[in-house]
């Protein structure tokens, strides 16, 4: 009898950390934060491997800043800087990414000639609660999509600022694909992105990246409301040597808020 309580026990303990470990419902995982990629910590703290544990549809960087990420469908993605698509090991590490167990609660189809500003307007209205995360996925045909990604960086690594003087700029024409991102909170300031962070994907994984414009033919979005938040700080001494404690929305405006015209 001692035995098969002591048996009993160990397989609940068991459930128990694997319930520890599962990704949870509404939460959005971060790894390391915003200020710090711009400050040019690029080495890479947790494996995709472990990232996705945390969520099945997400958006970040990789290693040295190597490429846009996207997750979707529990796949994660590489967009690198000549405009192609991989799929990076498990082992492959990122610096900074954002993920949920991607559940829809809102679906709003959207109008022919939506654009990347009047896409935020529309989830507004439809998800007008902006303290909360919102994880948004649109999929859809689109006349064009205009995106970015970076190269791989060197030590001693620039700022991100720099690095994205030299981003590569990619104009797909007449494609079909998914937007993955975020809406984050206003109060999120240097931690992730205030307002829209959106990475794109073809449907036949040829093409993506950073979001900079698009115009839609047709499509859906879907939203997921998140009113959890894990953050997991890498505990190396690049990162704690950083100052955090410098103002860099400047710095962000440049490096992730340019929209470059059609």
């Amino acid at each position: 009898m001692k035995y098969i309580m002591g048996r009993v026990i160990s397989v609940m303990l068991m459930l128990a950390l694997l319930a520890g470990c599962a990704a949870q419902h509404n939460q959005l995982t971060q790894v390391s934060t915003i200020d710090a990629i711009l400050a040019g910590t690029y080495d890479g703290t947790m494996t995709c491997s472990d990232l996705t544990r945390h969520g099945d549809f997400g958006i970040g960087t990789f290693d040295r800043l190597d490429g846009e990420m996207v997750i979707l469908d529990g796949a994660v993605y590489q967009v690198r800087d000549d405009g192609k698509v991989y799929c990076p090991d498990a082992a492959v590490k990122t610096p900074f990414a954002a993920v949920v167990p991607f559940a829809r609660d809102i679906t709003q189809r959207l109008p022919a000639g939506t654009g990347f500003a009047s896409l935020q307007e529309i989830i507004d209205r439809a998800a007008p609660n902006r303290n909360l995360f919102a994880a948004v996925r649109v999929r859809g045909s689109f006349r064009w999509m205009k995106t970015r990604s970076v190269p791989a960086q060197s030590k001693p690594y620039p700022p991100l600022v720099e690095v994205t003087k030299t981003q590569a700029v990619f104009d797909l024409q007449d494609v079909t694909g998914t937007i993955v991102g975020f809406r984050s909170p206003p109060y999120v300031k240097g931690i992730n992105v205030p307002g829209y962070h959106l990475h794109f994907i073809t449907d036949d994984l040829q093409a993506g990246g950073h979001i900079l414009d698009f115009e839609l033919t047709e499509g859906v979005a879907d939203i997921d409301l998140c009113n959890r938040f894990l953050l997991i700080l890498p505990e190396d001494d690049r990162f704690g040597a950083v100052n955090l404690g410098v103002d860099r929305s400047e710095e962000l405006e440049q490096a992730e808020r340019l929209r470059e015209k059609k």
